[in-house]
């Protein structure tokens, strides 16, 4: 909004329906101009206030009480307001504005410094701003037109309204007011009879003016034409009030208008409802339930879519009339009259018919679809019935006429008796259902069933069938009963033959089984064993063919029975399945298995003689072969273990040895084909000996080897000696050692080590790291020279060479220099890395320490100088 002249102290007006934030207006009233500003918001004050049948004279008196101004608003807004209060005190009238002021406040309108205070004071400013913020909210606020509000919605209703006429250019609410055409052209919109547009290019703005406000028919006659004309810029706040009383009067008058024609296109409400009544009123019944369902979902629909627009449309008829009286009777109008039946008592009334025959129809709806639910469902229940009972009853006759009975045995026929039994209480269980089938049968007819016919007819054959089976069964047990006594008697024979002809039976197997037996003997006794059971077995034989031919005399009873009383031949033992000619057929089995077996077990004695010879024979031979080989091994232990005489002697009697060895070969070779002999005769134990052909050939192996071996080390010896120049005094020392410390047939490098300590050498650690140092150099070389391949065993050649050697040196620093050599793979010197890597921490370190480095010209660097070392430590060099 703009500032005005008159307005001197400020406040805010919101409105949340406004396109525009609040705007803030300064309210400076001059003495020239609050008398009209006065004079046109009285006017409007009293245009509502005589609503309620009263008014005011002097805005700023009449309203300080608070009184009025509560009314005011209630009328404007049409709500009501908190009980006011009666006192005349200043804090009733305070209290009374306050409670007007606090429902401006609720209704969005932010007011900033107007209190109850000045108001009740009369101060003409506030009042005035406070009437405009009144007339902005409530008069002008609400105005919409085509998505603007407020003042604009207001100029642009006005701009719409006046758009045809010519001279007219509405571009705000002041100087487009001046020359009075605008206020005209308005009025001639809305009431053409009362202005005549085309004479106002004859007269001035003044008259124009004038015939303006003396035609006008809202209550705001308050402007004068001299006032607009004369001033430059009129007075916005008028204009906007007066042609906002335009707007009210004028769109009330349009809204008149609508609900005069929305009334006219409603009466069709009522043909509608005439043609609807006759389709509720119709009760012609359905023979299904999905018919009937579709007319109730027809009815709902009616009920759901096609009603309740109709229900509107009435609701809106009535109070569109209601409205249009009102505002016709406003607007000075005449009333509307509808023509004769259209009235809207006469829609009410057809509406109430409407009602009525939509209640009842419903009723009946829902009635008769529960009939012919209950219909449908026994008509399925009885279909259901009908199908199960029949799907049962089917084939039964013919089962309770077949002559099973005149074929089957005694078990079979006790198994078709219940068999039979069975069916009779299954049927009496489906005497009930038949009994339910009649029934239902009986209250469809009762309902009024479409199909009654059919249902009638088929529950007829039902039943029919029913009484045929009751019957049949009838007959089919007294058959069954009178077969039954007879097939007893058969069965008591039946039963004897197959308690007396399974033991005899399982008697008969059990001997075929013993007679074909494939037995497995190793001995004379067990075969002789053997032949006593199989004899007395024989004795048995005459009183079993006692037992057979009582037997069978039982099944020849039966026969003679069944003959005599025209039973069937084929009759079978059910308690067995065996018959008098399995029984034959197995007897004479058994007669011609008897001499087999006497055959057989004779043969097996002969055989088990011939084996114990072979025993006895291997026996005789190993016995004596064994203890012969043990003797020759321990004669050359001995032999090789004796130092009393010389090699020579030594080696003649092994050499004898031997040939003895070679000409006792026949021997073994004579028990080699005994041997053979009891494999194949597969012979597996012999308790004559406890020597095997595996010991006596892995005996006579070893004492081959054992023989050989010992001449041929006696033959070394013999070529060390004579090569080395020792004598057999020392040569006998050797062999004593060496033998003590022999466990493997070679000394290892443990007990290598105990030898030489027994024989003298120092090679004990001790707590000097010199003298530890020496012991190990001079172990690692004699193990070169003894073990040169590495393999951790000194043999005794390796062992005879080493003494030999040893006996004339001594220990000299060439021999620990020599060590050191080999240490260092023949370099002539040797690394740190090769000196921890061969010798133990403390003497590796200690020969570091103290080894002087190698200066000679094929040295690298780290090499240690062991020569210079190994002087020093003998005392041959002062470094």
């Amino acid at each position: 909004f703009h500032d005005y002249s008159y307005l001197h102290e400020s406040f805010h007006y919101r409105c949340e329906d406004l396109d525009h934030p609040p705007l803030l207006c300064h309210i400076c009233l001059l003495n020239n101009n609050s008398n009209k500003i006065k004079t046109t918001f009285t006017a409007w004050c009293n245009s509502h206030l005589r609503k309620a049948g009263t008014q005011i004279e002097n805005i700023e008196e009449d309203l300080r009480n608070g009184l009025k101004l509560m009314l005011l608003l209630e009328v404007i807004s049409g709500e009501r307001l908190p009980r006011p209060d009666r006192g005349k005190m200043r804090f009733h009238k305070i209290a009374n504005v306050n409670k007007a002021l606090d429902y401006i406040t609720s209704k969005g309108v932010k007011l900033v410094s107007i209190g109850a205070e000045e108001i009740v004071d009369g101060n003409v400013k506030m009042t005035l701003g406070m009437i405009w913020t009144i007339i902005l909210r409530f008069a002008i606020q609400d105005i919409s037109v085509e998505e603007t509000s407020a003042k604009e919605g207001l100029l642009l209703w006005c701009q719409r309204k006046t758009a045809p006429y010519r001279n007219v250019n509405v571009q705000n609410f002041h100087c487009s007011w001046k020359d009075g055409l605008a206020f005209c052209a308005l009025i001639h919109r809305h009431r053409p009879d009362l202005i005549d547009y085309a004479k106002l290019n004859k007269v001035s703005d003044q008259q124009r003016l004038n015939l303006c406000f003396s035609s006008c028919t809202c209550d705001c006659i308050c402007l004068c034409a001299p006032d607009i004309i004369n001033t430059p810029k009129p007075d916005e706040r008028a204009i906007m009030t007066y042609v906002s009383c335009f707007y009210h009067a004028f769109a009330g008058a349009e809204q008149a208008e609508t609900a005069a024609n929305r009334i006219c296109k409603v009466l069709g409400l009522l043909e509608w409802i005439r043609r609807t009544t006759p389709w509720l009123e119709k009760r012609t019944p359905e023979n299904t339930v999905e018919a009937m369902r579709r007319k109730l979902e027809d009815f709902r629909d009616y009920r759901r879519i096609h009603k309740p627009p109709k229900v509107q449309e009435k609701c809106q008829l009535e109070i569109s009339f209601n409205t249009l009286q009102t505002k016709l009777h406003i607007s000075h109008r005449p009333a509307f009259m509808p023509s004769e039946g259209k009235m809207v008592s006469d829609i009410a009334a057809a509406w109430q018919g409407l009602d009525q025959a939509e209640k009842g129809y419903e009723e009946w709806l829902l009635t008769d679809i529960r009939r012919l639910e209950r219909v449908e469902h026994l008509a399925e229940k009885f279909q259901q019935k009908a199908a199960t009972h029949e799907s049962w009853a089917q084939g039964k006759d013919q089962l309770l006429t077949l002559k099973d009975y005149e074929s089957a045995s005694l078990t079979e026929l006790r198994a078709l008796l219940r068999k039979h039994e069975a069916f009779e209480s299954d049927l009496a269980a489906h005497q009930d259902r038949v009994e339910q089938i009649a029934a239902i049968a009986q209250e469809l007819n009762e309902l009024d069933y479409h199909a009654a016919a059919v249902i009638n007819e088929r529950c007829q054959s039902i039943c029919d069938h029913w009484d045929q089976l009751g019957t049949l069964t009838q007959k089919r047990r007294e058959a069954l009963e009178r077969t039954e006594k007879l097939l007893e008697t058969i069965d008591q024979l039946f039963l004897e033959f197959a308690k007396r002809s399974a033991p005899f039976n399982n008697w008969m197997e059990g001997a075929m089984e013993d007679l074909q037996d494939m037995f497995m003997v190793h001995s004379v006794d067990e075969v002789q064993s053997l032949i006593s059971a199989h004899d007395q077995f024989k004795a048995t034989l005459a009183e079993a063919d006692s037992e057979r031919q009582a037997i069978l005399s039982i099944y020849n009873e039966v026969q003679k029975i069944a003959q005599s009383y025209g039973i069937s031949s084929k009759l079978t033992n059910i308690y067995c399945d065996i018959t008098p000619a399995i029984i034959n057929q197995k007897w004479e089995k058994v007669k011609k298995l008897v001499p087999q077996r006497d055959g057989t077990l004779h043969e097996e004695l002969s055989r088990q003689h011939a084996n114990e010879r072979l025993r006895r024979q291997f026996a005789a031979q190993a016995n004596a072969i064994g203890p012969w080989i043990q003797t020759r091994m321990e004669e050359i232990a001995r032999c090789s273990a004796d130092l009393a005489g010389t090699l020579e002697d030594q080696m003649n009697h092994l050499k004898q040895y031997e040939h003895n060895i070679i000409n006792y070969k026949p021997n073994i070779d004579r028990l080699e084909g005994d041997h053979q002999l009891i494999q194949e005769s597969l012979i597996f134990d012999n308790k004559h000996t406890n020597y095997t052909m595996e010991h006596m050939r892995v005996g006579w192996e070893s004492l081959l080897t054992t023989v050989a071996r010992t001449i041929n080390e006696m033959e070394t010896q013999i070529l060390t000696r004579d090569a080395k120049g020792i004598s057999q005094q020392q040569l006998n020392d050797f062999r004593s050692s060496f033998t003590h410390f022999d466990r493997k047939g070679g000394m290892e490098t443990d007990d290598f080590r105990a030898c030489l300590i027994s024989m003298g050498y120092d090679l004990v650690k001790n707590s000097s790291k010199a003298a530890s140092l020496l012991c190990l150099t001079e172990f690692a070389r004699i193990m070169s020279l003894v073990d040169p391949d590495g393999a951790g065993v000194v043999t005794f050649q390796s062992f005879v060479d080493f003494m030999t050697r040893e006996t004339g040196d001594t220990e000299t620093s060439e021999q620990v220099i020599a060590s050191f050599r080999i240490l260092a793979a023949d370099k002539p010197y040797i690394l740190v890395d090769e000196l921890r890597r061969e010798l133990p921490p403390e003497q590796a370190e200690y020969c570091i320490s103290r080894m002087p480095p190698y200066q000679g010209p094929d040295g690298v660097p780290g090499a240690l100088d062991y020569t210079a070392f190994s002087t020093v430590l003998y005392g041959e060099s002062d470094l």
